[in-house]
């Protein structure tokens, strides 16, 4: 089968605050092979390396990669810009969603939609299909015509994050931290709507710390990740024992 993600002792610095034209590395030799139909999650304590990972996968420009390989069905992704790896199907759900001014919810997704396929979307159907999602989500119609994220709770934004997945239909899906600071019902609707998107041609890679969003979901690979390197790797079984006993365990490992 062929991979959607390949990486391959990917090594990442970032700049050093500290000293003047200085790097800082983060990711210390990163291996992590993504199919279609597979859901990974990543598991760490907080500065371990997660959203950088997640960043360099998408092409931030922070973040430099000095090691390794990265492949997106058997293409290099360090030669594509960002945009351009969002139009081969990669999206990244932010841990921090930013508020676009002037930009409707509406029109944010179908001009991505369109960017992405090539095509004219006719406004009809690209309505009746986002007022579908919008009640997969339980959110209210009237949000299409709002500001993207302006005057949005946490949770909205949160939830407008899932809409753009469910829009768009990426091939791999990046998901930081998307449940975080969520209640527990908020967490169910975000945990079915990963749910009703993924399929057995696409692919999730979940960054999370609360568990309770993987309960719906059927996960494939558990990967630990702590200072910069995966030091465990397994199955749902790992998520339980991290649950029960924390990431002492593996201080060892490291």
């Amino acid at each position: 089968m062929e991979k959607l993600l390949n990486i391959k002792n990917l090594q990442v610095c970032v700049a050093d605050g500290d000293a003047e034209g200085a790097t800082k590395e983060i990711l210390k030799g990163i291996n992590l092979e993504v199919k279609p139909g597979e859901i990974h999650v990543v598991l760490g304590p907080n500065g371990s390396g997660k959203s950088t990972l997640m960043n360099a996968i998408m092409g931030h420009p922070k973040y430099q990669i000095t090691e390794g390989t990265m492949e997106f069905l058997g293409e290099d992704l360090r030669e594509l810009k960002t945009y351009e790896r969002a139009r081969k199907g990669i999206f990244l759900s932010f841990q921090t969603p930013e508020e676009i001014p002037g930009i409707t919810v509406e029109n944010m997704l179908r001009t991505a939609k369109q960017a992405i396929t090539g095509e004219n979307i006719k406004i009809l159907r690209f309505r009746k299909e986002l007022k579908a999602a919008m009640q997969e989500l339980q959110m209210d119609p009237a949000y299409a015509q709002r500001y993207m994220n302006v005057g949005f709770s946490g949770g909205e934004k949160k939830r407008t994050e899932i809409l753009q997945m469910l829009m768009l239909q990426p091939k791999l899906a990046l998901l930081d931290e998307t449940d975080s600071g969520l209640d527990v019902d908020a967490i169910q609707i975000v945990s079915n709507g990963v749910k009703k998107f993924h399929t057995e041609d696409n692919a999730c890679l979940i960054i999370t710390h609360n568990t309770r969003i993987l309960q719906q979901l059927n996960v494939d690979r558990v990967h630990v990740l702590m200072q910069g390197k995966i030091v465990a790797e397994g199955g749902p079984e790992l998520v339980e024992k991290i649950d029960k006993d924390g990431f002492g365990f593996l201080q060892g490992a490291e």
